[in-house]
């Protein structure tokens, strides 16, 4: 399963009190211990050296190269004197990663960045382990996150959380969701209950449905039959008296009659790309309308920027990196490589300059240990970021408004993390 965020390709610290100096950015923590993993450690030229396990070849190649593309421009803006990358190919497979991680281990690597699948995770985090040395992936399979493996990749159910909050703020109750029948579609959907729960609203209705054709399914969500019975009960009782009046009176029924809203005031759409076009476009068919029903939708809506040309789009809403710092990002991207990058190259980006951040004791043989996990995070191409010691991650997120013309920030992303939050 390929696990990127945003696109539609599936530690315990002993730490002293942190200090932090600013650099551009990102936020360099300094001087904590990493509890059980060793620090990363410099060779006989001064730097740290930071495996970076991408698909290089394969037919994820493009993706892999946009990723070295963003690592590398990391460490031309953040202080790349003191790491270098080890580039190593994975073509997409869990072996080639292992073997890839192993070899670089041996050639002195004493982080990990990457790899990009869910497989491939899963198999370096046995080889990085051994060694003790931490990983930073690119997956978005929660699954994978564990004490010494970071995911640090966008997560389904942090976007979720801040829809449903969102909408519970605007007032919305009574919660529905669809969703495909997918790895991500789970996912989301069990993200999606836990929120809607923990905001004190009630899950009303939700779907799942497979293959190519949501029809069915959104009929189903829609409880279109049953909302629209009274109507044509009224119709046929018109048309039962044999009168022109009674004809003339079904007629006016039919034409003027509205259908009642469905019983719910939040409805979560989880597919992105071509399928969220084509259940978004049956949801009005089905008199689901926004409004009153609030349309939600995952980060994956952030890969579509034409989504207002679809009308039953408009209005929806989704959480995403902070888009002030991306579109940042995108533009130094584009300027040094002449090609947009994906939103992958951004989380590459961010591994590469955490790294940066690690290698801050400078050319000294026995540099200054910084923790991954600490409260303040850092900030990087997409926002801010700070890992968990569960393995997970969090970022702060923007909340977007499809419209017509595009989309519009309706709450921006946080510039600090909530201690609450940690």
């Amino acid at each position: 399963m390929l696990s990127i965020a945003l696109g539609a390709l599936a530690l315990a610290a002993c730490a002293a009190q942190p200090t932090t100096r600013q650099g551009p950015g990102i936020a360099t923590p300094v001087g904590i211990g990493v509890g059980a993993l060793p620090r990363p450690t410099v060779g006989p030229d001064g730097k740290i050296r930071a495996a970076l396990l991408l698909p290089l070849s394969g037919p994820h190649a493009a993706v892999g190269e946009a990723m070295l593309n963003g690592a590398s421009l990391a460490l031309f803006e953040q202080g790349g004197d003191r790491v270098e990358l080890v580039p190593k190919d994975t073509g997409g497979d869990g072996g080639r990663a292992a073997a890839a991680a192993r070899q670089a281990i041996d050639e002195g690597a004493s982080i990990v960045l990457g790899p990009l699948f869910a497989g491939e995770t899963a198999a370096v985090a046995q080889v990085a382990g051994a060694a003790r040395v931490p990983v930073l992936a690119f997956t978005t399979d929660p699954a994978q996150a564990r004490p010494g493996v970071w995911i640090l990749n966008l997560l389904p159910e942090p976007p979720v959380r801040r829809v449903v909050a969102a909408a519970r703020a605007a007032g919305a109750t009574r919660f529905a969701a669809i969703v495909p029948e997918s790895a991500f579609g789970r996912l989301v959907l069990t993200a999606y209950r836990r929120a809607v729960a923990d905001v004190g609203g009630v899950m009303v209705r939700e779907e799942v449905y497979s293959g190519t054709n949501p029809d069915p399914a959104v009929r189903r969500l829609a409880n279109y039959a049953g909302r629209r019975a009274p109507i044509d009960a009224q119709i046929r009782a018109a048309r039962a008296a044999g009168t022109a009046e009674g004809r003339r009176r079904a007629a006016q029924i039919q034409r003027e009659a509205r259908i009642p809203p469905p019983d719910f005031d939040a409805l979560l759409v989880a597919d992105g790309g071509e399928q969220l076009r084509a259940v978004a476009a049956l949801l009005p068919f089905y008199d689901i309308d926004n409004p009153p029903v609030r349309i939600l939708a995952t980060h994956l809506l952030a890969a579509m920027p034409d989504a207002g040309r679809e009308p039953a789009l408009i209005g929806t809403w989704y959480a995403a990196p902070d888009e002030a710092r991306r579109e940042a990002f995108e533009a130094r991207f584009r300027e040094a490589y002449g090609t947009a990058p994906p939103i992958v190259a951004g989380v590459a980006f961010d591994a590469a300059a955490i790294a940066a951040a690690l290698a801050a004791g400078g050319g000294r043989r026995e540099p200054s240990a910084v923790s991954l996990v600490q409260p303040e995070g850092f900030v990087g191409a997409l926002g801010i970021v700070r890992l968990l010691p569960d393995g997970t991650s969090q970022r702060g997120l923007s909340l977007m408004e499809v419209r017509r013309e595009g989309v519009r920030v309706i709450e921006p992303a946080p510039e600090r993390f909530d201690d609450r939050m940690f």
